[in-house]
């Protein structure tokens, strides 16, 4: 018996858009992929400066309250995704997979190892050897992250994601700790490479690395087909 054909999963580099914005595609996609309309799809975008607090998130690890985080020019929201504390800028690659896991991939651990995978591959290609840290998820260089995941899984539907330090300022983790997480730092690519480098570029590098991973057939897709 031949293979099953790899699912389709359309992708986008969708530039920078507003968090809101990002949270209003990813549940129309995901309502569409649970009326089993449509395709899976990729988001791949950065955010303006935005602290957001997961389901389990401590108000504590934010830092500043929100007319201080406004003074920086930073939103705060908060959102259905596990995890507790993070923050999305621009710089850093944030990526939403919107994915059906039914029937064959219905493990909440192996679809978060499996984006740590992607994560861990994309920076190999970029010359950084990121690892796993035992009882946290995430990749990191040493003590520091690298890229944070907090995922939504919806009667196997998959939203939110990951968020990539690409060329983030890192000045703005500051304001909380990050995921929770005491005594452990944050890191870039940029930081790590000593150069420039864009999350469009990382995207590029990565998309193939989700294909592979997930088994995906990646169709790329334009900005205005995958956002509201």
């Amino acid at each position: 018996m031949s293979p099953a054909p790899a699912r389709r999963c359309a992708w986008a580099w969708l530039g920078r858009v507003d968090y809101a914005r990002g949270l209003e595609a990813q549940e129309r996609l995901a309502g569409a992929l649970k009326a089993g309309q449509g395709d899976e799809a990729l988001l791949l975008l950065e955010h303006p400066p935005v602290v957001t607090l997961g389901r389990g998130a401590d108000p504590a690890h934010v830092l500043h309250d929100a007319e201080g985080l406004r003074r920086r020019g930073v939103d705060l929201f908060h959102t259905g995704r596990g995890g507790d504390v993070t923050f999305h800028g621009p710089g850093q690659l944030v990526g939403y997979p919107i994915l059906n896991l039914d029937p064959d991939r219905r493990d909440v651990h192996r679809y978060v190892r499996d984006l740590e995978e992607v994560l861990i591959r994309t920076a190999s290609d970029l010359g950084v050897t990121a690892t796993r840290v035992p009882g946290l998820t995430g990749a990191w260089v040493g003590s520091r992250k690298l890229a944070a995941i907090g995922v939504r899984i919806s009667r196997w539907v998959t939203t939110h994601g990951f968020a990539f330090n690409v060329a983030t300022d890192l000045s703005f983790f500051d304001l909380i700790v990050p995921c929770g997480i005491q005594g452990r730092g944050v890191t870039s690519l940029a930081d790590l490479l000593g150069r420039e480098v864009s999350p469009g570029e990382v995207a590029a590098r990565l998309v193939p690395h989700f294909a592979a991973v997930y088994g995906r057939e990646m169709l790329r897709s334009t900005p205005e087909a995958l956002l509201p």
